[in-house]
C-alpha cells in the first residue's frame, strides 16, 4: 500500500480547502492555523466549543493510552482492521477516517494493518477527535496520520471526500458523517454490546441495565442502510489493580458510577471481565450531498 498524507482538508471556518505552507495550514480566505510541535493541526474554531477543554481529559487520556496499550483489546482493533480493509476496492486511492479517535490506538492499529497489505491503492488516514490532550498524544504514535482537533458534527474535511469513517465507542453525527462521506462511503461503528464489561458495572452500579447498541433510524433516514452486523465476545483472563483503575477512569462508567462504586472499583485487586463488542457497517446512499 501506498501511504499518502490526507489531501482533503477543509478550513473549519469557511469550508474552503486548506493548502500546507511552512509550519500552517491555510485556505485562500486567508484562515491560519498553526501545525503544532507534535505534528497535530487545531482545526476546531473557538465558536464550536461548548466548554473550554472539550473532550477528554489528559488523566483520561493517560489511562486510555496505559489500559490499550497493554494488548488488551487488540481482538477489538484486529477485527475492526480486518472489516474496514474489505470497504475499500483493491487498487485504489482511500481516505480513513477514525471521527473520535481518542490516543490514536485503533487507527494507528488500522494504517499498519493496512500498509502491510499488497497490491493496493494509495491511502490516506485522518484521526479527528474534540479532545486536544488525546490528539497530542495520537500525534505521538504515528507521524504518518494526519491528526486533527476538530468535532464529528462539523468535521473539517472537504464533502464526499472520505471512504470510509470508523468510529469506535464514540459520539455519532450521522450528519456530519454524511456530508463527507462519498456516495457509497462506509461507516463502521464498534459499540458496546449487552454484556460488554458485565463485571465491573455490576460492582460499580446498584442495577446493571442491560443495553443494545443504539437504534440507526435516524441514519437511514439519511439513506444509510446497515450492510454488515458482527459481534466480537471475549474473556479478559484476569487483569490487575491498575489495569482495573484505568479502564474506569477512561470510559464514561467513571462519572455515571456512585462514589460508594468507584470506590468498591478501586479497592479490587483483579478482576476478570467479559468484551462484549458489536461492530455495524452501514453504507451510504449514492445520493450527492447538497
Amino acid at each position: 500500500m501506498n501511504i499518502l498524507k490526507a489531501h482533503n482538508l477543509a478550513c473549519p471556518i469557511d469550508g474552503a480547502r486548506l493548502f500546507s505552507r511552512e509550519k500552517q495550514l491555510v485556505c485562500e480566505n486567508g484562515h491560519a492555523f498553526d501545525v503544532a510541535r507534535q505534528g497535530y493541526v487545531n482545526l476546531l474554531p473557538v465558536q464550536h466549543k461548548r466548554s473550554k477543554q472539550p473532550g477528554d481529559s489528559k488523566e483520561m487520556v493517560i489511562a486510555r493510552v496505559q489500559f490499550l496499550n497493554s494488548g488488551l483489546y487488540e481482538p477489538i482493533a484486529n477485527k475492526l482492521a480486518e472489516i474496514a480493509f474489505v470497504q475499500i476496492a483493491e487498487g485504489e486511492e482511500a481516505c480513513f477516517m477514525d471521527a473520535g479517535c481518542g490516543e490514536g490506538y485503533y487507527l494507528d492499529y488500522l494504517f499498519n494493518y493496512l500498509k502491510d497489505k499488497k497490491g493496493g491503492g494509495a491511502l490516506s488516514f485522518i484521526g479527528l477527535d474534540i479532545s486536544k490532550a488525546a490528539i497530542a498524544e495520537s500525534a505521538r504514535r504515528n507521524k504518518q496520520i494526519t491528526w486533527l482537533v476538530g468535532t464529528n458534527r462539523q468535521p473539517p474535511v472537504d464533502n464526499a471526500s472520505v471512504d470510509v469513517i470508523q468510529c469506535v465507542f464514540g459520539f455519532q453525527s450521522f450528519e456530519g458523517f454524511n456530508r463527507v462521506l462519498k456516495p457509497g462511503g462506509k461507516v463502521v461503528l464498534v459499540e458496546p454490546g449487552p454484556d460488554h464489561l458485565k463485571e465491573l458495572r455490576e460492582i460499580i452500579y446498584r442495577e446493571v441495565i442491560k443495553s443494545d447498541p443504539q437504534d440507526l433510524s435516524c441514519a437511514e433516514e439519511m439513506g444509510f442502510s446497515v450492510v454488515d452486523r458482527q459481534s466480537l465476545r471475549f474473556k479478559t483472563g484476569l487483569i490487575n489493580h491498575e489495569q482495573i483503575n484505568n479502564l474506569l477512569l477512561m470510559t464514561p462508567h467513571f462519572y455515571r458510577a456512585t462514589k460508594q462504586g468507584r470506590e468498591a472499583a478501586g479497592n479490587l485487586q483483579e478482576l476478570e471481565l467479559t468484551v462484549d463488542v458489536v461492530f455495524r457497517v452501514l453504507e451510504k446512499g449514492n445520493q450527492r450531498n447538497l
